[in-house]
């Protein structure tokens, strides 16, 4: 291990932007205008509404881990290992949520299956109902959203791991009598287990701090990330500081147990030899069965995006009880793309998230560099502090900047960024440092050390060996991570609900303030515009990490 300025330096601002703004909140939880005191923790645990809140959050993340499990692992061996007309094109369109930031996502699913939606008008007329059969709210319409949005990732890591699967040690289980249910009981799960925990983890940790579909269906049934935001609506800070490191806590034990759980009984034999074959369907009727059946899912999957497309064409105010809208128009495009006003939010997003986008990069260069290259003494530490915003909701993350950043006191490290275009871009940064630092830290530990000396004993120094050498050596690996880190930006909505001002509101903010109003087809049309770019953003990551 070598000793290193850089090392302390970057140690120092990791430090400064995630654990001092957290260790601010939990300083605030227990101290009042007179001091330390438990008063405001005391006040937490006596409200029946808190735990039930926590409660809340908590097993609405173990369902949706469960729920989107149920779906995507299958889904992912349907597509994987059956050959069928159309699988690979049907294998894409399955992940076709994964464009579908979260707010977006939820006001598809309110125009599709909510109560004045299209399906429950149609099942209304069909069936000579006079009300809409269901009501899309609570605790079910929550984990409905969820489990939709959050397959994908049980989906995508259970293909991944299939593809990467070494035929040789099913052909084994074969020849010694095993049968199918029993090799995949006894062999290909247990191999897919890093996978399916890492899909579990990401699946945990986004549910636990989702906050759209709980502020939009939510109704009666609180999670914590809805309570923390009332409660600093009506301004009880010091209830809210204490609701949040309740959130936190609960977060980080989620967290090491997931994790403990992923680092025991794994089996790391993936990718020694070639993946198995995906099976021939070989009866007609039973493969195309499964490409209609196929087509069904994709189809089903795919009416959020439709149904997003066609409110984004509605005129203002000429849809009511119908069950299709009577009238359509590009002018709600025209609009966002021509009134200064309208195109606002969008140019607010787009260099927020690409400011927060570039930052993160050049962060996770430095982190990389010292990390795995240099070899730090403080190599851990660093590593440890770009994952740690990720096991911190959203919404504790900008309860813990705006607090960290509404006090000017620049001999402690504390100015005030909150209420200035600074604050919005910071966050997005922050929040996103270990999607891109996953990203690259795993490119820099795919390349050949000796690249690195040879340019050295030719006379290059750091930064030209960095430049000509790393970065070009790096750009599947950060072009991934810098396109996943621009899309969480672009479509963030619970940390910028708590630090957006009028002039710096984003796209998301003002897709909220449009449904109020409301204005379902400019709120629609935000939408989509907002799919595609986030849309355009991924298959140029997937392209240059191809």
């Amino acid at each position: 291990m070598k000793r290193s300025r850089g090392g302390l330096l970057l140690t120092l601002v990791l430090i400064w932007l995630v654990v001092y703004p957290l260790a601010l909140v939990f300083v605030a939880s227990v101290r009042g205008e007179a001091g330390w005191t438990l008063e405001h923790v005391r006040a937490f645990v006596t409200q029946p509404q808190e735990w039930n809140a926590l409660w809340g959050s908590l097993w609405i993340s173990l369902a949706s881990v469960v729920l989107a499990g149920v779906i995507g692992v299958p889904l992912a061996f349907v597509f994987e290992r059956l050959e069928f007309p159309g699988r690979r094109l049907l294998g894409a369109l399955v992940a076709l949520p994964v464009v579908m930031p979260p707010l977006v996502g939820v006001i598809a699913f309110l125009f599709l299956y909510g109560e004045s939606g299209i399906v429950p008008r149609v099942i209304g007329v069909v069936l000579g109902l006079d009300r809409s059969p269901w009501r899309l709210h609570g605790a079910g319409a929550i984990l409905l959203v969820h489990a939709y949005s959050m397959y994908v990732y049980f989906y995508l890591f259970s293909r991944a791991g299939l593809a990467r699967l070494d035929e040789s040690m099913v052909e084994a289980a074969a020849s010694l009598g095993a049968s199918r249910w029993k090799t995949l009981r006894r062999v290909t799960v247990p191999l897919l287990r890093p996978q399916i925990a890492a899909a579990a983890l990401l699946t945990f940790m986004t549910s636990l701090g989702s906050f759209s579909a709980p502020y939009i269906f939510g109704g009666g049934f609180r999670v914590m990330t809805t309570q923390i935001v009332n409660t600093k609506l009506l301004e009880h800070e010091e209830l809210a500081m204490v609701q949040t490191v309740s959130l936190a806590v609960v977060a980080f034990i989620g967290l090491w147990l997931l994790q403990r759980t992923r680092g025991t009984r794994s089996v790391a034999v993936m990718s020694k030899g070639q993946p198995p074959k995906a099976q021939v369907i070989r009866r007609p009727l039973a493969r195309w069965t499964a490409a209609g059946l196929g087509w069904a899912l994709a189809a089903v999957l795919l009416l959020p995006h439709a149904t997003l497309i066609l409110v984004s064409l509605v005129p203002l105010g000429s849809w009511t009880t119908q069950i299709f809208p009577p009238a359509y128009t590009v002018g709600n495009y025209v609009a966002l793309l021509s009134e200064p006003e309208r195109l606002r939010p969008l140019v607010n997003s787009l260099w927020m998230a690409a400011v927060a986008t570039a930052g993160v990069i050049l962060l996770s260069l430095w982190a990389g560099r010292l990390v795995v290259q240099r070899k730090v003494r403080l190599a851990k530490t660093i590593e440890l502090l770009t994952n740690v915003p990720w096991a911190v909701p959203g919404t504790v993350l900008a309860i813990a900047l705006a607090t960290m950043f509404s006090v000017h006191a620049p001999a402690v490290g504390r100015v005030i960024l909150v209420g200035t275009v600074v604050i919005l871009p910071l966050a997005y940064l922050v929040r996103n440092v270990p999607i891109a630092a996953g990203s690259v830290l795993a490119g820099f530990r795919q390349l050949d050390p000796s690249l690195d000396e040879a340019a050295v004993s030719l006379g290059a120094g750091r930064v030209r060996t960095l430049v000509r050498i790393t970065v070009p050596l790096l750009r599947p690996a950060i072009f991934a991570g810098a396109a996943l880190a621009f899309v969480t930006a672009l479509g963030d909505f619970v940390t910028s609900i708590l630090l957006y001002t009028f002039d710096t509101r984003p796209i998301s903010i003002e897709i909220l303030s449009l449904l109020r109003q409301p204005d379902i087809g400019s709120a629609a049309a935000y939408g989509v515009v907002l799919m595609l770019i986030s849309a355009g953003a991924m298959a140029i990551g997937i392209r240059f990490f191809r």
